[in-house]
């Protein structure tokens, strides 16, 4: 049997956790959270004098407040935490690829490793398929992977030449944040059915992906606390 040491963190472990991560890195997470607690339970409170209700209907307003604002607790928690993770690995190569592989999900098909690689900067190019139709995410500044992207654009319309392409930057010069990515992609109109998505996915396999060595990104949804300095 492992030992109790080597087992993984229970959930309130890991959630107390990424508090401590979240308070270190970002000054405005505890006002946030304690605004998010108190001003559910402050307002129902409020109404419950207000409207003048008796005793056990005070006290179970009270109680839906407290509840209401764990929830909107955790959910800046998990805001400002994501927040965090999206900037720590902005910037790093392999970010896209680890945001493609855990942030999509339904009739997405793709991978964390790219589909081409500048191996002297490690700009590199990306692909998606969905029911947008085939989606080509450079990761680098604008300059540097417009070559990589132009040719990438080439070879996917020769191999599927009817199938919408779509292209996202991700760099220093674009408009669209790492953390935004996904969403991006979603919003995209879609043109293609599922079994069209696959068809499509299983023709690009032969374009392969880069056989280059690129470290590879870091989950943004699993956020761990660092090391204190």
């Amino acid at each position: 049997m492992a030992r109790d040491s080597e087992k993984e963190p229970g959930r309130l472990k890991t959630m107390w956790s990424i508090f401590q991560m979240t308070r270190r890195n970002d000054r405005a997470a505890l006002p946030l959270m304690l605004l998010a607690l108190l001003g559910p339970i402050a307002l129902v409170t409020v109404l419950a004098i207000v409207l003048r209700q008796d005793p056990l209907f005070f006290v179970l307003w009270i109680i839906s407040g407290v509840l209401i604002g764990l929830m909107l607790m955790m959910m800046v928690l998990t805001w400002r935490a994501e927040k965090i993770a999206f900037a720590q690995i902005e910037g790093r190569p392999g970010a896209v690829g680890a945001v493609l592989k855990n942030g999509l999900r339904g009739n997405w098909t793709t991978s964390e490793m790219p589909v081409a690689v500048n191996p002297r900067t490690q700009d590199a190019i990306y692909r998606a398929v969905g029911k947008p139709g085939v989606v080509l995410i450079a990761e680098g500044p604008r300059e540097r992977v417009a070559r990589l992207l132009a040719d990438e654009q080439r070879k996917v319309k020769r191999i599927v030449p009817n199938v919408p392409i779509h292209v996202v930057e991700i760099g220093p010069d674009s408009t669209t944040p790492l953390r935004r990515l996904t969403r991006t992609m979603r919003r995209l109109k879609r043109t293609l059915s599922r079994a069209e998505v696959m068809a499509v996915a299983n023709r690009l396999t032969s374009l392969g992906q880069a056989n280059l060595p690129i470290p590879k990104g870091i989950d943004p949804r699993r956020v761990r606390p660092g090391r204190p300095r």
